[in-house]
């Protein structure tokens, strides 16, 4: 859904109203000035993530729920975040595990250190995390490619003044990237805070089929509905506050699975080097 989320970010075309909508070129130019993944925006933050995930029936009833609490750390150049399991179907890790697994993340984290200590591999991190902006520049690029992008209205919303903007795959439009690829199967609207030209709220909705692993491991469905909300921190920055997902997966190439997935986001934290790892975790 990476791609997806990135093309809710840029706006277009303003739609008559009462107040006039902001002035298209100015507004966009500012909110691309603002643009950043969650990655990227959670990537100074020690916070708590609380995950949880439902299997479901054909009816769409639940049938089976885990629930996974994290603390979650930013990772090495390169990797994902580092998420540290606390909590599981509300019983704590036991402090052993916790302690066996501290130790396998602190082995890691010396060996990357050794590596950078090498002038090739620090080259070649350089290299990676260039590649890495290049990407996603040209992703945001195809954001225009792909979509007629056009505001609204204004809306409330959570106390924010919001721009609503809708984005459509233009049909016959050859996308650049492969995020492109992806867009151009979800039309989304999106909830755009006209103070700070950040994203609010994004509902995402599959308008046809999406396999993912050659079609073998898991499904989006035409009509299967994600959505992203964002919270202000600290009066600061927008975070992730809450991301819900549905979808379907195919387990050993016969049996298969709908699923229903939430995360939300809390008690963030700017991380330094002595960021405390100690959390009052949520309860499920």
């Amino acid at each position: 859904m990476r791609a997806v989320v990135l093309s809710l970010i840029v706006l277009a075309t303003p739609a008559a109203q009462d107040r006039p909508l902001p002035d298209q070129d100015a507004f966009a130019a500012q909110v691309k000035r603002h643009l950043a993944t969650d990655e990227e925006r959670q990537s100074g933050y020690t916070f708590i993530e609380k995950r949880i995930e439902q299997k479901l029936d054909a009816s769409g009833r639940s049938k089976d729920r885990s629930v996974k609490v994290f603390e979650v750390y930013p990772g090495l150049p390169g990797e994902e975040r580092y998420r540290r399991l606390i909590e599981e179907n509300g019983r704590p890790v036991p402090a052993g595990d916790l302690a066996k697994r501290d130790r396998s993340r602190q082995k890691e984290v010396e060996d990357y250190a050794r590596k950078l200590s090498i002038a090739s591999e620090r080259t070649k991190t350089t290299r990676e995390q260039d590649k890495a902006r290049r990407e996603y520049s040209a992703a945001v690029d195809d954001i225009f490619h792909v979509y007629d992008i056009r505001m609204l209205r204004r809306e409330s919303l959570d106390g924010h003044d919001t721009i609503v903007a809708t984005l459509t795959p233009i049909p016959g439009v050859k996308p650049l990237t492969d995020d492109g690829k992806i867009m151009r199967h979800f039309k989304a609207r999106a909830w755009i805070s006209e103070a700070d030209y950040e994203l609010v709220r994004v509902e995402i909705e599959a308008i046809d089929d999406l396999s993912f692993g050659l079609g073998l491991l898991a499904r989006v469905h035409k009509g299967t509905v994600a959505t992203y909300q964002r919270k202000r921190v600290n009066d600061e920055v927008w975070l992730p506050a809450e991301v819900t997902w549905t979808a379907s997966a195919r387990v050993m190439l016969f049996r298969q699975l709908r699923l229903r997935g939430v995360s939300e986001f809390s008690n963030y934290r700017k991380f330094t080097v002595d960021t405390s790892t100690i959390y009052t975790a949520p309860r499920p």
